[in-house]
């Protein structure tokens, strides 16, 4: 293997969780992924894994902190109803796939997300500096980044799983409005 070829494969870090998306039929609510990562690979990855990737109320995947990426989504979902249908025609097909369903940071938290998002970029450049990594680059990063946003990122972070709760909590209302309305959840309770 040449060694552009070996950076290549070196530099591939899959975080577990993306793997047991594509064999696990699971619905996850995620204000995206820390944008530590590389957005557009995990979403080919995704892809590749057969992960249905979905953005709430948006065309573009969120980024942990703000409320775009630049990266655009296969679907959109404008209401827990239209995450309900997803994550239902997902089981009834059986494909085993986890689905995605990125819900972008609240509005009133975003405007720190440009504070967050420059102290990420000044936390990977003095880690790289430090030539801090693997297992030890992510608590490095985020605990220099709540450091140099003066605690912003962890309240933004709470905001954002406040948030995700709260869709993931109405789709699964929904969801159970549907199963009980369809045939195929007639059908399950009568077994």
């Amino acid at each position: 293997m040449g060694d552009q070829q070996w950076q290549k494969f070196e530099a591939l870090d899959i975080s577990s969780d993306l793997t047991e998306l594509g064999r696990t039929p699971v619905a996850v609510f995620s204000a995206g992924v820390k944008s530590i990562l590389d957005i557009p690979r995990t979403l080919e990855y995704l892809e590749t894994q057969g992960v249905t990737v979905a953005a709430y109320k948006t065309h573009e995947f969120p980024a942990f902190f703000t409320e775009t990426s630049g990266c655009k989504v296969p679907c959109r979902v404008d209401s827990p109803k239209d995450c309900a249908e997803i994550i239902d025609a997902n089981m009834k097909l059986g494909l085993g796939t986890g689905i995605l369903i990125a819900v972008p940071i609240p509005k009133e938290h975003a405007a720190s997300g440009n504070l967050i998002e420059s102290a990420i970029q000044r936390a990977l450049n003095e880690a790289r500096y430090k030539n801090v990594t693997g297992s030890a680059e992510t608590p490095f990063l985020l605990a220099r980044v709540n450091e140099l946003t003066g605690g912003a990122s962890l309240a933004a972070n709470i905001a954002l799983v406040k948030h995700n709760a709260l869709v993931g909590a109405e789709t699964a209302v929904a969801l159970a409005k549907l199963r009980k309305n369809s045939n195929y959840g007639n059908a399950e309770s009568a077994s």
